[in-house]
């Protein structure tokens, strides 16, 4: 089973924007891609058999989802993350984003104050903008190493009318993995203030074992008339292509008020893929994750041991997703001289982490989830071009 995640498959020339987009991207072919996230390794036999099958049929016309899928995600929701759900409460779209995109739409009005943590993945910034709401940010606290919540500041941005909150749990890009006190927390004050909770949990699956997720849904059944929260496999399994994902919400009309959207902004269909996807990937996926994450943890060890020794980079350990953030303050380079100092002397190709806020200057986002010899030329490359300036000096 190791042997898919041993092996770099080739995926240039599929039209994949980690790789077919690195000229363009960093202004040259010669890089090394390390950004989008996306896996490079196969997805699981049980899954690739799956879309083998549903291809051969040979049809692919309007495909419905039915209480049958219902159940297969409520019962992965049970299994691996402890959470009872209605399985009438789940709604599909194409994509995460997509739910978030209409749960902004019809619970929130134009100039409404839309609250979101930074540094964070940075369609949350767009999306509020793009829909004429006012961007209010609660900045989380860093210190030694490590990210929490300013509950102070959410609470007197809250107090300022905050409508939405849309939360990153686990969190994209710092690797925290908020606790069921953390989460309580955000929930009380959330009642307060009468703040409806957009919980992004994409990344609940990837869990290191020195954390648990929560689903914040889990915690509190007095929070679910302010609360969607979204899911999908595509994270977990690999699959962000097939376009699928699922929404819990347990409110029956904001549950329409979602699936109303959807059907007016003509997503409310998915790919007949994503489907026999989503099906296969949790009944028969679980192996292939166990593998995963004997991968990911190998790889996370060592990017934090390769940089151990260094005072210029420090990665911030994760708790969870297969991305990590580096603190590069250190080398004391503004964002584009950090940008292009990965770029021109690691020749290697990262997320610039001030796209992900104003907190993000002097971080950069680096993916794990490529083979273990991948990743090890990567860093590699990075102390190889950090010793090169040492040298020069």
């Amino acid at each position: 089973m190791m042997e898919p995640f041993e092996q770099l498959p080739n995926r240039q020339g599929t039209r994949s924007v980690k790789w077919d987009m690195t000229e363009k991207v960093f202004g040259s072919s010669d890089i090394q891609p390390m950004w989008v996230a996306d896996m490079d390794f196969e997805i699981a036999s049980p899954i690739k058999q799956a879309l083998i099958d549903r291809i051969h049929h040979g049809v692919f016309g309007y495909t419905i989802t039915d209480s049958h899928l219902n159940q297969i995600v409520k019962q992965w929701l049970k299994r691996r993350h402890n959470w009872t759900i209605e399985a009438d409460s789940i709604i599909y779209s194409p994509g995460v984003l997509v739910t978030i995109h209409m749960a902004i739409l019809t619970q929130t009005n134009p100039g409404d104050k839309v609250l979101i943590q930074t540094p964070v993945y940075p369609p949350f910034h767009s999306i509020v903008k793009k829909h004429n709401r006012t961007l209010v940010t609660n900045p989380l606290i860093y210190n030694n190493g490590r990210y929490t919540i300013d509950y102070d500041d959410l609470e007197a941005k809250f107090r300022s009318g905050v409508k939405a909150f849309i939360l990153c749990s686990p969190h994209n890009p710092v690797g925290r993995v908020w606790t069921k006190t953390e989460l309580a927390n955000i929930i009380s004050l959330a009642k307060r203030y009468h703040v409806l909770i957009i919980s992004d949990e994409i990344h609940a699956d990837l869990i290191y074992n020195d954390a648990q997720h929560v689903p914040i849904g889990s915690i509190d059944q007095t929070i679910e008339d302010q609360l969607i929260t979204c899911f999908s496999p595509t994270k977990t399994f690999n699959l962000a292509g097939l376009q699928v994902s699922y929404a819990v919400i347990a409110n029956k009309q904001l549950r329409q008020d979602i699936t109303q959207a959807l059907a007016d902004y003509g997503v409310s269909s998915l790919n007949t893929l994503g489907i026999t996807a989503l099906e296969a990937s949790y009944q028969h996926g679980e192996e292939w994750l166990d593998h995963l994450y004997t991968v990911l943890h190998k790889n996370r060890q060592l990017v934090e041991k390769t940089f151990q020794e260094r005072h210029e980079i420090t990665p911030i350990h994760p708790e969870g997703t297969y991305l990590m953030w580096l603190d590069c303050r250190n080398m004391s380079l503004d964002q584009t001289a950090l940008n292009q100092f990965m770029i021109a002397e690691a020749r290697v190709g990262l997320n610039n982490g001030l796209t992900f806020g104003e907190e993000g200057r002097g971080f950069m986002r680096i993916n794990l989830a490529s083979p273990t010899t991948y990743i090890e030329t990567g860093v590699n490359k990075m102390i190889k071009a950090l010793d090169a300036r040492v040298n020069k000096v």
